[in-house]
């Protein structure tokens, strides 16, 4: 579980919550299980104590929605935000590029394989070196140290927070 707030380098990675399958829905909007399950999370962020100035999305139905209840949960204005870059088969070179543009401590919901690539570039420069296994509604919480650059500071996943 995070403790505290985040610091002004953190930077959070957030795979989007369970979605309604192509098939059923082409605009694949979360399932009730993926909004309570992305509830959980920001109730419990929110709890922690954990803040961020920006919600960044990639302008998809399913991450647009679990940027919008973390948004609403965590107090964040201004709204969330698509960024270009953040879908799931995009160059994470793209968002790692534009990361000193972004108001920081930020929250980045994505997809995979993107927000698993863009964590390994992160952490050890090479997009294909597996370093997290994210799940859907979870959070990665990345800290940028100046002269070590980007490490894990903390993880939090649906599973590990009881259902109400």
């Amino acid at each position: 579980m995070p403790v505290g707030g985040c610091s002004l380098m953190d930077l959070l990675l957030v795979q989007h919550g369970e979605a309604t399958a192509k098939e059923a829905n082409p605009a694949r909007p979360l399932t009730e299980r993926g909004r309570a399950d992305v509830l959980r999370i920001a109730q419990a962020l929110r709890s922690a104590g954990i803040a961020v100035a920006a919600i960044y999305h990639s302008g998809k139905l399913r991450a647009q929605q679990t940027a919008d209840i973390l948004a609403a949960e965590l107090h964040v204005a201004p709204a969330p935000a698509a960024l270009d870059g953040l879908s799931p088969n995009d160059d994470p070179a793209t968002v790692a590029g534009a990361l000193d543009l972004l108001q920081l401590p930020a929250m980045l919901v994505g997809h995979l394989p993107h927000m698993s690539r863009l964590c390994s570039l992160l952490l050890t420069g090479d997009p294909e070196q597996p370093t997290v296994k994210f799940r859907m509604g979870g959070i990665v919480c990345l800290v940028k140290e100046d002269t070590e650059g980007w490490r894990v500071g903390w993880m939090l996943t649906p599973e590990v927070i009881p259902a109400t």
